[in-house]
């Protein structure tokens, strides 16, 4: 099992206890088929369903775990119309329709598991009426809105080695006269700029790139082995090509990764990390990656750029010279659907490049 999936896994198994056995059975149930990250998802859902079920006085129970399956064959429509209003309205931060469609669906697979797969001792359906089944959840995320989205958020062309350049070189001098981010920055620039580069010329997600071991890299092809999400395979890595660009990056980040770090040789983690106080590296966290891009984005003058925006702005550029299943696979998505944001991008992208090409010849 991968290390995110692990951490998942035992965050997973320490919160399903506090629902009501009914959940547990159904995580149980799906266990073999979604990954803990998913499942872990659910249960937060289900969390906020059954907080809000109580703080409304439509369950007496006294805890999460005593909700009762009479609880929720009584609710009403009503109760789940004021659910989603809750959602939208009164929970601190926003809930964006993306966010509320998940929660809802995600009910409404436990709602049908009850009522439609799981059985009493008689045969019967666990859950004799479902109210979800009278949700219509619209689809919200469709390419053509992700793409507007997108818009402006993404590096493009140029921008994609200027960041890279940018965090080797460029960081450091605006930072010069903060002696604490100089040290850091010279500490860490080559390690950040290869993590970017990674990221920008293979598409990687950041949980791919948390999860490489130095045996995932084989420099020499350009291939790196990762677990894709999705693939509940724990044996099998797929191997995920990068381009020339990053072999530099990578090079020189290996040869200073344990002496600078003071890494162990049990540390298998490709990307590591001194932390303060720490005597030896030890494998980076998702977080310390996401919030190390934002930091030199900002400074770059892309505030809205993120690692998940570094993969964007990798297939986009990918898929301006390939096509849409070149560009499904190389990311590892389940269905050309989730691709098609590219194809809209790239109409954008190559209109643009066109009215610079004929501005510059006139």
């Amino acid at each position: 099992m991968n290390i995110q999936k692990a951490i998942d896994r035992k965050k997973l198994d320490e919160k399903v206890v506090h629902m009501p056995w009914f959940v547990q059975q159904f995580i149980d149930y799906k266990l073999p088929d979604l990954s803990p990250s998913t499942l872990l998802e659910y249960i937060r859902d289900y969390e906020a369903f059954f907080n809000w079920l109580r703080a409304e006085g439509l369950s007496s129970a006294a805890s999460n775990a005593e909700i009762t399956l009479l609880d929720l064959e009584t609710l009403r429509m009503d109760s789940i119309v004021g659910f989603r209003l809750h959602l939208t309205t009164r929970v601190e931060g926003n809930n964006s329709k993306i966010t509320i469609s998940r929660k809802m669906s995600s009910l409404r697979s436990l709602f049908h598991y009850l009522s439609q797969i799981a059985e009493d001792e008689e045969f019967y359906p666990l859950l004799k009426r479902n109210i979800m089944a009278k949700v219509e959840i619209k689809r919200i995320h469709k390419p053509k809105d992700t793409a507007a989205k997108l818009k402006g958020k993404l590096l493009e062309e140029d921008e994609l080695l200027e960041f890279i350049g940018y965090i080797r070189e460029g960081y450091g001098a605006d930072v010069q006269n903060n002696k604490q981010a100089l040290y850091a920055h010279e500490l860490n620039k080559e390690r950040d700029a290869c993590i970017a580069s990674l990221i920008l010329n293979s598409g990687l997600r950041v949980s791919e790139v948390v999860n490489l071991n130095i045996d995932d890299l084989d420099i020499t092809n350009k291939i790196i082995y990762v677990y894709r999400k999705g693939n509940n395979d724990e044996t099998f890595k797929t191997p995920v090509y990068f381009r020339e660009q990053s072999k530099d990056e990578l090079t020189e980040y290996l040869e200073l990764r344990q002496t600078r770090y003071n890494t162990p040789k049990r540390e298998k983690a490709l990307f590591v990390a001194l932390p303060n106080g720490q005597k030896e590296g030890k494998r980076m966290t998702k977080r310390a990656i996401q919030a190390m891009i934002i930091k030199y984005a900002k400074r770059f003058g892309k505030p809205y750029l993120t690692v998940h925006k570094l993969r964007h702005s990798f297939a986009t550029d990918y898929y301006l010279q390939n096509d849409i299943y070149k560009t499904k696979e190389q990311l590892g998505h389940a269905s050309t659907e989730t691709t098609e944001v590219y194809a809209h991008l790239t109409d954008k992208t190559m209109s643009e490049a066109i009215e610079r090409r004929a501005s510059s010849d006139s």
